[in-house]
């Protein structure tokens, strides 16, 4: 199963927040934003998984964390589909485990940055787990061409939060928008945020990520 870290902001957590990190990063890359969420009303776990190692080729072979690889700059053409569908297997091993460890389905948000927020996608559309929500940041849909024959219909109204740079170079923002778009038009109930920033993520978005996550 993946490794993680995890951290609380307080005791008895009503939610638990999976939240998956970017190439090339690891679990402590969004470590820093759990202090953000700190609400007297309402504890929140968080795990932060850490992909498995990998080369990718993009990045001359260079073996890193990986969610799966990627194998052009046009990051929404030639997929690496079992890289991607083996992510989704080890997400789901990882909700299984906290499922057994007392939290219920309904209480779990699965959250990803860029390669991290694709799983968190792709996942949440095939699980059969219902989820609390789902927080998709300057990211796509991966092979959005089998979203209607794959998807599991358990989070068509799982709320979905989707945050994107409006400069970003890495994830285009129009890619981000059209797998919003998309996810709309398949009924599920998604928002669009857009922030002026490159590849990243700024204290505005997580404030706004924090409001989304309280209501839930």
């Amino acid at each position: 199963m993946l490794e993680f870290i995890t951290h609380k902001t307080g005791d008895n957590p009503q939610l638990l927040v999976i939240w998956l990190h970017g190439l090339g990063a690891d679990g402590h890359d969004f470590e820093p934003v759990v202090p953000h969420f700190a609400h007297p009303d309402k504890a929140i776990q968080f795990i932060f998984p850490h992909a498995p190692i990998q080369a990718v080729t993009i990045n001359g072979g260079m073996k890193m964390r990986s969610w799966y690889d990627i194998k052009m700059m046009d990051i929404g053409k030639m997929p690496d589909e079992a890289g991607i569908r083996a992510s989704e297997q080890k997400v789901l091993e990882l909700i299984d485990s906290q499922l057994k460890a007392g939290f219920k389905s309904e209480q779990i948000v699965l959250a990803g940055f860029s390669q991290g927020g694709a799983i968190a996608l792709h996942t949440s559309v095939r699980t059969q787990h219902k989820l609390a929500g789902v927080v998709a940041l300057s990211c796509y849909l991966p092979i959005p061409e089998k979203l209607e024959q794959e998807q599991s219909g358990f989070n068509q109204k799982t709320p979905y939060f989707f945050g994107h740079g409006s400069f970003d170079p890495v994830v285009p923002f129009d890619l981000g928008k059209s797998s919003f778009e998309t996810i709309k038009a398949a009924g599920y109930p998604a928002s669009w945020h857009e922030y002026p920033l490159q590849h990243g993520v700024s204290m505005d978005e997580i404030e706004d990520i924090k409001q989304f996550v309280l209501k839930l």
